[in-house]
């Protein structure tokens, strides 16, 4: 399977974490809830490794890559942490969308950080996602 057919079932999962997140942190503190949530995300990721064997190559990763991986599972967690405060006090469709504004940011990140080319196609997707956004969360 191609990049897009793993892009495709990401976006599945992430929408059934909207919902399955909106029902489970009813009446637990958020904090709380994403604790648990990255507890087993934990789990199932080193279990993942562990099972195609990828776990071997954890003392070949050199320094640099560590101190990126570091800095990117702490905005995954403070991520998640506001995700979750967020869907306490919100409606998941309100929400959601908001957080996909990630998706313009990565565009715009990406061009001024990774050197990705900036095109027609991405500004207008990018635009329309964050139209998009607006327009759901003022719903």
């Amino acid at each position: 399977m191609g990049w897009l057919g793993w892009a495709l079932l990401s976006a599945v999962f992430a929408a059934a974490t909207a919902v399955l997140a909106k029902i489970g942190v009813k009446g637990v503190d958020s904090n709380l809830a994403t604790a648990v949530r990255t507890t087993v995300v934990l789990v199932f990721a080193w279990g993942w490794a562990y099972a195609l064997g990828a776990h071997g190559g954890l003392g070949r990763i050199e320094r640099r890559s560590w101190m990126f991986l570091v800095l990117s599972g702490l905005a995954t967690g403070a991520s998640w942490i506001c995700y979750f405060r967020a869907l306490q006090m919100g409606d998941a469709g309100r929400v959601a969308p908001i957080d996909k504004l990630s998706v313009v940011l990565v565009i715009l990140f990406a061009w001024a950080f990774l050197g990705e080319g900036m095109s027609v196609s991405k500004v207008v997707g990018g635009g329309l996602i964050a139209a998009g956004a607006v327009v759901l969360a003022r719903g």
